[in-house]
């Protein structure tokens, strides 16, 4: 049986002779309180019945061994790990045993990919198992347009759960509905208190802690830019960000008490809808203090000080409702000598995208303080249309190697939507199968094979196509600029102003616009003419050919805009390429707009399509 994929890959894991067919009969639940896995049993009740049609009875206590076909056994103690299991298969049956009904859930999720590969007749077969990672999750940005459908969500739930995910977040800026602000949020359709409460009860019946996440500090221009508010902001007018770029937007709420009530406020109202005791404040790059209103405080003190100082004012806020403080580590971690400082009850979140992104030294200066920390890799999906698959892996890897090697308490996997979110959400799917694979079992993650996983236990592809598609695809950022830092060129090009783009051209030579492109057109027309091959036994399968055909189409027009503005840049306008270029980009709009409604709200669409409808004026003019 050594063709068989698990994802993430168990600890340990040995075959033997005695091999088990299921037959009709009994799941046996033994434990104390046996009501806490009926969702567990269930599952695997579900999981039996559509892949080989056999129906198990599920019951409490020690049946007959002659009636029992699968016993799920909770012990206190009875593993090596409190979220730990011991899954045995031999001629008498299947047996689950685990310390915790969480630790259950996990070997029951081996259990249900085993059964998708094997059918009735299971091998004989041994696994101990336990997470290298206690906190394992997935941060998923709702702030920049994109707000998924409820539908959505309990949909990604799942997946996640399947993956032994046990935490899950949903950035927050300005798209949770507070009572009394909707004048920052009407546009957006956002989460209700009544569907986080639902989101929440799902969550907890798949093992997962949903937790609050609401930013605090930095990233507040979609409140300061009203009216109500504006009075709040650090800056009011241009700004300088620290790689030199002049901003006139709002950004960061100024370290204020005023500021201060009002954070306390939407604490107060957010909190209550979430079981969890822990709150993510972000409080990340706040990239204007010090700049207006914290001006004269930061000469005298200095940025570190004048942030910290703030940063333990909402802490102080988070502990009085009785929670745990999450933060981002970005700023913070520029002053090291500050980090001591920080309290030993606060988590601190060290971020970083890139393959070679510092979480060794980093992690060593919140480790030698002795602040308990996160490891927080991303999907890298945003600005890239199609992701970046060897820069995900590398990062994701990065991130667990060093997260362990520093004492890390959790990896927080993370997947943002940059400059309008138009990435498709399962562009995301292999990053997040990378990170929990890697956050569970580390070591063992170095012999996964991503694009089988893929197919069996994601996309559901009997033709297994999608898993070498997606992934081949999340490596065509390759073809035209290996280097670009936490995106892609793709998509670059396609947010930039065709004017500048023109005055220094594309590409490190003439001949990038013709040749390379040409070359990357092949090679993605090669990667997506399987697609149509695909047999995903999934109800959105059809919707997801859509999507990663629209992806592949936006790439084109990316490299075909290429040639065009190198044509301006050498003074001989393809003219007729332009005229192209417009008559695609209406039909890449219209598809967009449907892709969005079929699992994103409709608030945010219009800010989204915006950015597109300006290449539309380009080629028009």
């Amino acid at each position: 049986m050594t063709n068989l994929v698990f994802a993430p890959i168990p600890q340990q894991m040995r075959f033997a002779d005695d091999d088990f067919t299921l037959t009709p009969g009994l799941i046996a639940v033994n434990a104390s309180q046996p009501w806490a896995l009926n969702f567990t049993a269930r599952q695997l009740q579900k999981t039996v019945a559509e892949t080989m049609g056999v129906h198990l009875d599920i019951v409490a206590g020690n049946p007959a061994p002659d009636q029992a076909r699968i016993i799920l056994n909770v012990a206190v103690g009875a593993s090596r790990h409190p979220q730990g299991y011991d899954l045995a298969i031999d001629s008498s049956g299947v047996n689950i045993v685990a310390s915790s009904p969480a630790g259950l859930f996990y070997g029951v999720q081996t259990l249900r990919q085993l059964l998708t590969q094997t059918g009735a007749k299971l091998p004989g077969l041994r696994i101990s198992d336990w997470p290298d990672f206690p906190n394992r999750g997935v941060m998923l940005d709702i702030s920049r347009d994109r707000v998924p459908t409820q539908e959505t969500l309990y949909d990604l739930i799942d997946m996640l759960a399947a993956l032994k995910i046990n935490q899950f977040q949903l950035y927050t800026e300005h798209t949770f509905a507070y009572r009394n602000h909707q004048v920052v949020w009407e546009q957006a359709s956002p989460m209700t208190g009544e569907e986080i409460l639902a989101l929440d009860a799902y969550c907890q019946e798949r093992f997962i802690e949903l937790v609050p996440n609401q930013n605090t500090f930095g990233h507040m221009g979609r409140w300061l830019k009203h009216e109500p508010y504006a009075h709040l902001a650090e800056m009011q007018g241009p700004w300088i960000t620290p790689w030199g770029e002049t901003r006139t937007e709002p950004f960061t709420i100024a370290p204020t008490d005023e500021s201060l009530a009002l954070i306390r406020e939407l604490l107060s109202e957010l909190l209550p809808h979430f079981s969890s005791r822990q709150v993510n404040v972000d409080a990340d790059e706040t990239f204007d203090l010090g700049q207006g209103a914290s001006k004269e405080r930061v000469e005298k003190e200095g940025v570190g000080r004048v942030y910290l100082d703030f940063l333990l004012k909402i802490y102080r806020e988070v502990t009085a409702r009785n929670h745990t403080m999450q933060f981002w580590g970005d700023i913070i971690v520029q002053h090291p000598d500050l980090v001591p400082e920080l309290p030993r009850d606060a988590i601190a979140l060290e971020w970083g995208y890139e393959a070679n992104h510092a979480f060794d030294e980093h992690g060593a200066i919140f480790a030698a303080s002795g602040v308990p920390f996160y490891v927080c890799p991303g999907t890298s999906s945003w600005r890239t249309l199609a992701g970046r698959t060897d820069n995900a892996l590398g990062n994701l890897r990065n991130a667990a190697e060093n997260g362990l090697k520093h004492g890390a308490i959790g990896y927080l996997n993370t997947d943002w939507g940059d400059n309008g979110h138009w990435q498709p959400l399962p562009v995301s799917y292999l990053g997040f199968l990378a990170g929990a694979a890697e956050s569970w079992s580390h070591e063992a993650s170095a012999d996964l094979d991503y694009p089988a996983a893929l197919d069996k236990f994601i996309f559901r592809d009997e033709a297994g196509v999608m898993g070498r598609l997606v992934y081949d695809l999340g490596n065509a950022y390759q073809l035209l600029d290996p280097d670009s830092f936490n995106s892609s060129l793709f998509f670059n090009v396609l947010q930039q102003d065709a004017d500048k783009l023109a005055a220094t051209g594309v590409g490190p030579s003439p001949g990038f616009s013709r040749e390379r492109c040409n070359q990357a057109l092949a090679a993605i027309g090669d990667i997506t003419r399987t697609l149509p091959e695909a047999q995903m036994q999934r109800e959105d399968a059809d919707l997801l050919k859509r999507e990663f055909s629209w992806v592949a189409g936006m790439l084109w027009h990316a490299c075909r805009r290429i040639v065009w503005v190198n044509s301006i840049h050498a003074g001989e306008e393809d003219v007729e390429l332009r005229r192209t270029l417009a008559q695609e980009i209406d039909e890449l709009i219209r598809a967009y707009r449907e892709l969005w409604r079929a699992r994103s709200r409709p608030g945010g669409l219009a800010d989204s399509v915006a950015r597109m409808e300006k290449l539309r004026a380009e080629y028009e003019d």
